[in-house]
């Protein structure tokens, strides 16, 4: 893939190369919000009723997450000879900045492209920069013959469920315990997916 150029404001995404990878890690991924996603079962208790319930409900006090520190796989980096041919990240830049990046993988046996990560620093949101990373990944998607993008969400990430929301994700399913025995216990796995376009 080429640099492009993004909008107005001059962003450039690319291809992250090996050298990226110090200024990934050290991305602020935090967020904050006034609203979480509650999922309850709705059962009527006579053992008829299967399904879950998902609502979005206030918080005050609003929520503050700080994700943990992650090593972000070097084989993604770059596309070269030597990396996963079905593994990519995207990173965009501000001028020597990066400001968001977007770490994706396909899988062939059911045609899907996983979105692993993507992440858009603080001062740099709300500004198209996580959507123009998506285009990057669904554009790889459809090198690769992908039939939809596929992603993760925790239930307390609410303004990241609308942003998907606004890119066209609906929701196709979540866990209830993935996040068992990690320091997100409590909150729920939501998946989204959408048609790759």
């Amino acid at each position: 893939m080429t640099t492009a150029r993004g909008s107005a404001d001059g962003i450039v995404y690319r291809l992250a190369r090996p050298e990226d990878a110090g200024a990934i890690e050290a991305l602020d991924s935090s967020f904050t919000t006034t609203t979480v996603f509650e999922v309850s079962d709705p059962g009527s208790g006579d053992g008829a009723g299967f399904g879950f319930l998902l609502r979005e409900v206030p918080v005050d006090p609003p929520v503050h997450k700080v994700f943990p520190p992650e090593e972000h796989d070097e084989q993604v980096f770059g596309g070269g000879k030597d990396s996963d041919a079905d593994a990519r990240t995207f990173v965009a830049l501000d001028g020597d900045l990066v400001c968001g990046f977007a770490a994706v993988g396909y899988a062939p046996w059911n045609r899907r492209l996983t979105i692993e990560d993507i992440e858009v620093s603080p001062g740099h949101r709300g500004r198209g920069i996580g959507r123009a990373l998506m285009e990057c990944a669904e554009r790889f998607a459809r090198e690769r013959g992908a039939e939809h993008l596929w992603l993760e969400v925790s239930s307390v990430n609410a303004p990241a469920v609308h942003a998907y929301r606004r890119m066209g994700f609906t929701f196709c399913g979540l866990d209830t315990t993935l996040y068992g025995g990690t320091p997100a216990a409590g909150e729920q796995a939501l998946y989204m997916s959408r048609p790759c376009r």
